[in-house]
């Protein structure tokens, strides 16, 4: 038995590759050329700047590389920590941002040619993300299918922050191919498309961008469900990573509330938005955003209306993070708890027992 929890499954932890040079040998002469002659640095480049201490966890960094690039020191500190069964890893390279759309391809392969080799075959307690480039869903297609019936990838992963809302008919290339291949498709937070992450211009600082995060969360979820995206494809599930959850049961009602009376502006939806939510999407538990009395925290739970909708996550090595017994959602009990811990991952994402 787990010191954490009898079961454990983790839907989020972060893999970074070492450095660009990690990827030259799945990438062709071309593309190597065009990356020495063009400088090109990656868009990950700042995801942990050397300068801000606290942009991840002290135990995550090694001296080969950032933090969530070796493998082993991932293991050690994620699912040897607590004996988790599966550790989802979730690559936030987001190549969606590169305007070059076939070097943003094959990037993509590379990437997920070597989370294969690094991290997949090393250790079969590891699941990945297949990383596309969301900005050309047919290419984005073309990626999944080539992968999508390899064993150790449960989703495609594409950043909160987009060109245009998710929900848009542009997707669909994306959608089917993940359905085609029995995929999650996973929604973090993140991403560079150009526009504020704002929805009135650019703020001064990091506090005010990760604090607003929702926003972001709750503009997709309202795409998604409005513009018909589950009508068109019935089988399409949808995680939303990295975006914290409390804030669900009030727009959930706002949601339900607004349908009825504006109904005939969307006569495709034939069920409460709020069904639509129980059905097709699930949240991951970080950031968590609890209150401090856990009294508070089972009230929110019991507003969400489904005990299906948390999955167990620890965002690591994001500063934030939890370590196992801090992790635990305090007050919770069974048999919410083991869904959360696991079985909602497990169904959700088809993980076996």
């Amino acid at each position: 038995m787990s010191e954490l929890y009898q079961s454990v499954i983790d839907t989020d932890i972060h893999n970074t590759i070492p450095s660009l040079k990690t990827l030259y040998p799945y990438l062709q002469d071309f593309w190597r050329d065009y990356l020495e002659e063009s400088a090109f640095v990656g868009p990950d480049a700042h995801d942990y700047p050397a300068g801000l201490p606290f942009s991840a966890r002290a135990d995550s960094k090694s001296s080969d590389g950032p933090p969530g690039s070796q493998m082993e020191l991932v293991r050690s500190n994620t699912i040897d920590a607590w004996k988790a069964e599966i550790g989802i890893l979730t690559c936030n390279y987001w190549t969606t941002s590169i305007h070059h759309e076939d070097f943003a391809l094959a990037l993509s392969s590379a990437i997920n040619d070597w989370q294969i080799d690094a991290f997949l075959n090393p250790e079969p307690r590891f699941r990945a993300s297949l990383v596309v480039p969301g900005q050309n869903p047919e290419l984005a297609a073309q990626e999944i299918d080539r992968l999508g019936g390899h064993p150790g990838f449960v989703q495609v992963i594409v950043p909160v922050r987009s060109h245009t809302l998710y929900g848009k008919r542009h997707f669909d290339p994306l959608y089917e191919a993940a359905v085609r291949n029995n995929l999650v498709v996973g929604i973090h937070y993140g991403g560079a498309s150009g526009h504020p992450p704002t929805p009135t211009g650019w703020p001064v600082s990091f506090l005010e961008e990760y604090t607003g995060m929702t926003q972001l969360f709750q503009s997709q979820l309202l795409s998604l469900i409005t513009e018909g995206a589950f009508n068109r494809h019935p089988d399409l599930k949808v995680s939303f990573i990295e975006g914290g959850f409390t804030w669900i049961p009030s727009f959930i009602w706002r949601m339900d509330k607004e349908w009825k009376g504006l109904r005939h502006e969307l006569p495709w939806l034939t069920e409460p938005p709020s069904a639509y939510i129980h059905r097709h999407l699930r949240f991951t538990t970080q950031p968590m955003g609890a209150p401090p009395d856990p009294v508070h925290m089972s009230q929110i739970l019991d507003q969400m209306g489904s005990t299906d909708l948390l999955m167990f996550a620890t965002d690591y090595p994001h500063h934030h993070f939890d370590s196992p017994r801090e992790a635990l959602i305090k007050g919770i009990e069974e048999p919410l708890l083991g869904k959360i811990m696991a079985e909602n991952a497990r169904n959700w994402y088809a993980l076996p027992n």
